[in-house]
């Protein structure tokens, strides 16, 4: 494990960025797995509607790199059929499935409707705490945030401080959804079978709709509400709960 102040965290970040800036994804993804000075590595995957980029890029470098995905336990099927398809058919090692504390769901959830009253609060619970929880074993972690996903992330660069207590790894910081489209199509890689129903971004079944032609992808997220984002984000350094900031 890494013991460096949040000083030599921030170094370590202007470091890399500096050094891997005009480097692509693939370049960076096989120097940060190999990268001493980012410690044990894991990838967060939702097996989503674009999740399938990185994990082939993992699954291609190194295999064996452990893949924490959150199981909220009200998934689509298809989303839980989808895990099991990739993680064998990118013939990936290492996969965890992170799920909530029981006792958590009994207190707050015991009906499984908390979703309805309290969005946030079921976020907590079933993907924010579980996934904190699982991180806590490594130094940084792979993302697939991208700067085309919004005004908060559009200065996004490859190394990120977490709160100084992780590093966040985003080597696919540039890409577009035309770059992820055509390289899903060029590597005959396998689609989430509910992007064609008209989801092009998939949570939890009950707080996922289709989305009309035309309208903002994530528009299906949380529909009709004021909720943009699962749980509690980092946001340059701060944590926040909900919707963060724009900077």
């Amino acid at each position: 494990m890494l013991h460096e102040t949040p000083h030599r965290i921030d170094e370590t970040i202007r470091d890399l960025n500096a050094r891997y800036r005009h480097h692509g994804a693939t370049a960076v993804l096989e120097k940060a797995l190999a990268e001493h000075a980012l410690g044990r590595i894991a990838l967060v995957s939702s097996f989503g509607a674009e999740s399938v980029v990185l994990l082939h890029l993992v699954s291609v470098i190194d295999r064996t790199t452990p893949v924490l995905f959150v199981d909220t336990e009200m998934l689509f099927a298809e989303t839980l059929a989808y895990q099991m398809e990739l993680t064998e058919r990118l013939n990936l090692k290492n996969v965890r499935t992170i799920k909530a504390r029981p006792e958590a769901l009994a207190e707050h959830d015991p009906e499984n409707l908390l979703h309805k009253s309290n969005p946030d609060l079921c976020c907590a619970i079933r993907k924010t705490e579980p996934l904190q929880r699982a991180l806590s074993g490594f130094d940084s972690w792979i993302t697939g945030r991208k700067r085309y996903q919004g005004k908060t992330r559009a200065a996004l660069e490859f190394f990120e401080n977490e709160d100084d207590l992780r590093i966040k790894i985003n080597p696919l910081a540039h890409w577009t959804s035309t770059d992820l489209q055509d390289y899903i199509a060029e590597n005959r890689l396998p689609r989430h079978p509910l992007v064609a129903q008209g989801y092009p971004s998939i949570g939890c079944a009950p707080c996922t709709s289709k989305v009309a032609p035309g309208e903002d992808p994530r528009a299906g997220r949380w529909r009709d509400s004021d909720k943009e984002e699962c749980g509690i984000h980092f946001v340059n350094g701060k944590m926040v709960r909900g919707k963060p900031a724009e900077a």
